[in-house]
């Protein structure tokens, strides 16, 4: 990577303007798929008029905009990209109407007050890979179904599974909400107690453990250790560290990281330290 290519801030002159759709995006304020249903459902105004339309030019300084009837700010903010090994026990969501731990909780205190999101989910009992970034554009491009970003997890189940039962898994198996698409599953020994590996490449919930339950096998143990590229690794249980440059791109298939507004926390916000 050329020498120039440093970790950015966001540019104040690129978020003058813009499509509201791109502009809320751009702000940190969710997802993709979440701020488009936003807009799609009412719930968004410019200037106190409803607009539906993703592609209503906004003017960042000028304008009023509201999501469900708050005041937002567009104001751009560093691109934040996390990657955390979640421990058992733990919520992947930002907060929990009964109390419970979340991702958040855990995090260190410079990022708990960012507007972070995960990126998918991993049900309560299971434990590993799991993103979290303010970065929209990410986490549509690493959530939607189109993309076919790969996951890989780790399996502990008691016994072994059948070389039929093996073969069904990795064609396809019909679920309560429709056929699974093609797996890789493998054998593991070097990552005890855990003794098969699959990778699949969609996100339905709780999708792992519910193709093993199909054929009679209860997951005892679940951990994810891949999404396309980005592996797990050394970091431990409950630890978080900041992806590289490099990942972030890689992850979105060349896109060039100027148009992801990048900052890498520890250098662009002293403040929060």
């Amino acid at each position: 990577m050329p020498e120039d290519r440093t970790p950015q801030g966001c540019a104040l002159e690129d978020m003058k303007s813009g499509t509201l759709l791109k502009l809320l995006v751009e702000a940190g304020l969710g997802s993709r798929r979440q701020l488009a249903d936003a807009i799609r459902q009412g719930r968004v105004q410019v200037n106190r008029e409803i607009i539906e339309d993703f592609s209503y030019p906004v003017n960042a300084e000028t304008d009023t905009v509201t999501v469900d009837r708050k005041l937002i700010s567009l104001r751009c903010e560093p691109m934040v990209y996390l990657m955390l090994n979640k421990p058992a026990g733990v919520l992947s969501t930002t907060k929990d109407d009964r109390g419970r731990r979340t991702v958040i909780d855990i995090l260190p205190g410079k990022y708990r007050k960012l507007r972070l999101y995960p990126v998918g989910r991993l049900d309560k009992g299971s434990t590993g890979l799991l993103l979290l970034t303010n970065d929209g554009e990410l986490t549509y491009q690493l959530t939607h179904p189109k993309f076919e970003h790969e996951r890989e997890y780790l399996v502990f189940i008691k016994g072994k599974l059948q070389p039929s039962e093996k073969e069904k898994m990795e064609r396809g198996l019909q679920l309560d909400d429709g056929m699974t698409h093609l797996a890789i599953i493998r054998e593991v020994e070097e990552h005890p107690p855990f003794n098969y590996s699959i990778t699949i490449h969609e996100g339905r919930k709780r999708q792992v453990r519910r193709m093993f339950e199909e054929l009679g096998h209860c997951v005892l143990a679940l951990k994810r250790i891949r999404i396309g590229s980005l592996n797990l690794g050394n970091l431990e249980e409950g630890e978080t560290r900041e992806l590289t440059i490099q990942e972030v791109e890689t992850l979105l298939l060349g896109v060039p990281i100027q148009h992801l507004a990048y900052s890498r926390l520890n250098s662009s916000l002293p403040r929060l330290e």
